[in-house]
């Protein structure tokens, strides 16, 4: 990587960086081109020559966070011998991921990475399928045997992560009567038993 490109690295992921301090600390209405700039440093115009408009930033944001829950996810899924124990891997997975980035947890289940999802819907689906596939793959031959229920595999995906999105949603609005822990032991469980016949 050349010495530019180098500055162009640290120029964007300082300015992701900031972006998502804004957002944990204001919500949507804080990310602004001034919050962002003055919170990274950064020149307005480095932020439109790496991302286009806050809008592109944001996006860029959201699916950098999106990757690195689908990472999570994926090293939940390899630690475990088991159907039963997959799912247990996801559950724990996610919910430890919402505790430990609560702001980018916040920016995924948040209204505007739903407005973004829905119009884009095809681009971001594409991608998260090409991050599930692992998972995808680890399902079919259990659905083919019969050790799950003979499913598409996109309810399977909504079954298991249905749950877990509707807690995680829940703890991150601030509703106190969610406990994490407590949602890591229960779910899986309850997850298993709607996934075999």
């Amino acid at each position: 990587m050349s010495p530019k490109q180098q500055r162009g690295a640290v120029t964007v992921d300082l300015l992701l960086d900031a972006a998502l301090r804004v957002y944990g600390e204001e919500g949507e209405r804080g990310i602004t081109v001034g919050a962002v700039t003055e919170a990274s440093g950064v020149s307005l115009g480095s932020l439109y020559h790496h991302f286009g408009s806050i809008d592109g930033l944001v996006a860029e944001l959201t699916h950098r966070w999106l990757g690195r829950l689908l990472g999570e996810l994926a090293v939940g899924l390899q630690g475990a011998d088991t159907t039963r124990g997959a799912i247990a891997g996801l559950v724990r997975a996610y919910l430890a991921f919402i505790r430990e980035h609560r702001a980018a947890a916040l920016l995924l289940h948040s209204s505007m990475a739903d407005r973004q999802g829905m119009a884009q819907g095809k681009e971001l689906r594409d991608a998260q399928e090409a991050r599930l596939s692992p998972f995808a793959e680890w399902l079919k031959p259990r659905v083919e045997s019969g050790e799950l229920a003979p499913l598409p595999l996109a309810l399977i995906e909504s079954l298991v992560l249905g749950p877990v999105v509707a807690v995680a949603r829940r703890w991150l609005s601030g509703i106190d009567d969610v406990d994490l822990d407590e949602a890591a032991r229960i779910l899986p469980d309850r997850i298993w038993r709607s996934l075999t016949l």
